[in-house]
């Protein structure tokens, strides 16, 4: 009996023993569950911060880390200067974000000038909704075309100033809209110092949208950099901040880089009216020019580059130069190229400064006809450049010019002789920077790029180019040798406008001479054959008061009865109408 009463109590000590451990055992490991689950929040936060993509990280997901990240997101929001945002999932969507609230916060007010902050029609843009469908102005062809899926993702970065939100939040929408999710890695808004830093921060409640804010006001180019540094897709691509993407508009762009990854491609660029927001259709048959005072236009295509794509209207446009407004790089490329030049400030200039690079170093610059993105074309800036916007564009440009021009340079310095005073900084890292890349003269780039850019020749001229009174040229109008000569609105297209001033003192357009057809006043000269001893043809160009005098008559070529007669002879003064500027005076 006593021997069955210790069975008993050891019986009852064990199980005591075994409930007391199983407790302490079961607390302990539900402790490490929850330690586990600290360690995976703070390895999610550590990621987070770390901005690795949301594709390589793949974390549980409960209630509770829901909750967290949508305090996470309001937190970001909340702060004064965001510098990148990135969810381990982004869950954010367009409809996060009141359109008609974020525009009216700063949108026009009644009774202001509509185009007095951003040089376009504000009142109009802010009635224009925020997600409309742009027409379709693409060749049939294009429309046509399956493009694959197996492309490089890419970054697309939108720098701003004082934009009106209107047309900015509409560049973000219809870069996301129009995207394929896939290929658009980030929206990168890179907020030039705007006076309101909400313009940019209220933008992040949109999916894939990041944003940096400078400090002080930077510029476009510095801006630009900034928003590349931090890019993790692998093509850059640049919008201005009052675009509209369309249709397939990312798919050649990505295409054409994929195919050959030296290649700097732009779209077709449409016009989004100013005043009233209508989108318009550009031609495709024009490409990237520029005139000996560095100033961007545009040119239509020459035979030999019709000819190459042989009526193929989906064939990439070779082109001397971009626009410098929009277009797709590699980032490698862009990173080995040497990115923006950093010395030069706001922007200006650095567009050729970039396709002469492109070209000189190994590139190739295209315009893929395939791609149109809108954009607003205004006739002013609508903000104030540091130390004045004409003499930010000589400095910029002349940069260009000592890095990369060579001998041509004197060319540029007599169609604009003032910039000699214009410092421009040191340049050593830049021609290192071609050193190392081994990079063409541009003599190369004259000869085998842009041969139908006019270079004077030195030995037989005074002066050359355009021959302008305000905004309007001498023209042939067409005319023929026997006819006279008119003027009309420049276009910078050479061409019927185009003209030099011989050391003989000919006046010649290609083969024809501009003839006085007597000596007296009132009297039209007219295009005839050219010939050095024809006393008649003989012209002086009074360079210090821009005048055309007729040397055997005295008399200076005068537009007072343009329309009536064209350009006639007649007595000097200092009517404005007797005022001519070369485009290139030697």
């Amino acid at each position: 009996m006593k021997l069955l009463r210790r069975r008993r109590l050891i019986l009852v000590c064990l199980i005591l023993v075994w409930v007391v451990g199983m407790t302490y055992f079961l607390t302990h490991l539900s402790g490490k569950d929850e330690d586990s689950n600290q360690y995976e929040d703070d390895l999610s936060l550590s990621l987070l911060r770390k901005n690795q993509d949301a594709d390589d990280i793949r974390l549980k997901q409960d209630t509770k880390r829901s909750q967290d990240q949508e305090k996470d997101k309001r937190s970001i929001l909340n702060k004064a200067d965001v510098v990148d945002v990135e969810y381990i999932y982004d869950a954010r969507k367009i409809s996060d974000l009141d359109p008609v609230a974020y525009m009216s916060k700063n949108g026009f007010k009644e009774g202001e000038d509509a185009y007095a902050r951003n040089a376009y029609n504000l009142k109009v843009s802010d009635k224009v909704a925020f997600d409309r469908q742009v027409p379709e102005v693409r060749d049939p062809e294009c429309q046509k075309t399956v493009w694959p899926d197996d492309l490089p993702t890419t970054s697309v970065i939108i720098c701003f100033h004082n934009e009106g939100r209107s047309a900015l939040l509409r560049t973000v929408v219809s870069t996301i809209n129009k995207s394929p999710p896939k290929l658009l890695k980030e929206i990168i808004l890179v907020d030039d110092f705007s006076d309101d830093p909400e313009d940019g921060k209220e933008l992040l409640r949109l999916p894939k949208v990041k944003l940096i804010r400078n400090q002080k006001r930077e510029g476009l180019i510095r801006s630009r950099v900034k928003g590349a540094d931090i890019a993790k897709g692998e093509v850059l691509t640049f919008l201005d901040s009052h675009c509209e993407c369309s249709k397939n508009w990312l798919e050649p762009l990505l295409l054409r880089i994929k195919e050959n990854p030296k290649t700097v491609v732009s779209p077709i660029i449409d016009v989004i009216n100013m005043d009233t927001f209508e989108y318009l259709g550009s031609s495709s048959d024009l490409r990237g020019g520029f005139g000996w005072n560095l100033n961007f236009k545009w040119d239509f295509l020459p035979a030999r580059i019709i000819s190459e794509r042989q009526g193929k209207p989906t064939m990439p446009i070779k082109t001397p130069v971009i626009a410098g407004g929009l277009f797709s790089i590699g980032k490698e490329w862009f990173a080995t190229l040497g990115k923006y030049d950093m010395m030069m400030d706001v922007w200006g200039g650095e567009n050729l400064e970039i396709s002469f690079r492109t070209w000189q170093c190994g590139g190739t610059m295209e315009i893929i006809p395939c791609s149109r993105v809108g954009h607003v074309f205004r006739n002013r800036h609508p903000y104030k450049f540091p130390g004045g916007s004409m003499n930010i564009f000589q400095k910029n440009t002349r940069r260009a010019v000592e890095v990369w021009m060579d001998e041509y340079k004197k060319y540029y310095y007599a169609a604009v002789p003032y910039a000699k005073n214009t410092p421009y900084g040191n340049i050593e890292q830049r021609l290192e920077l071609r050193k190392k890349l081994k990079c063409k003269p541009f003599k190369w780039f004259v000869q085998n790029v842009y041969p139908e850019l006019k270079v004077p020749h030195d030995d037989d001229t005074k002066a050359f180019g355009e021959i302008k009174q305000g905004s309007q040229c001498i023209d042939t109008l067409g005319h023929l040798t026997g006819q006279n000569v008119g003027l009309y609105e420049c276009h910078g297209g050479g061409g019927n406008q185009m003209w030099s001033l011989t050391k003989s003192s000919l006046l010649k357009h290609e083969s024809a001479c501009l003839t006085a057809s007597s000596t007296n006043s009132q009297e039209a000269p007219l295009l005839q054959e050219c010939n050095d001893n024809e006393m008649l043809q003989h012209w002086e160009y009074e360079k210090d008061i821009n005048r055309l005098r007729h040397k055997k008559s005295g008399l200076c070529l005068d537009s007072d009865k343009v329309k009536e007669n064209g350009l006639i002879l007649n007595t000097c003064s200092d009517n404005y109408s007797q005022h001519w500027a070369f485009e290139v005076s030697l």
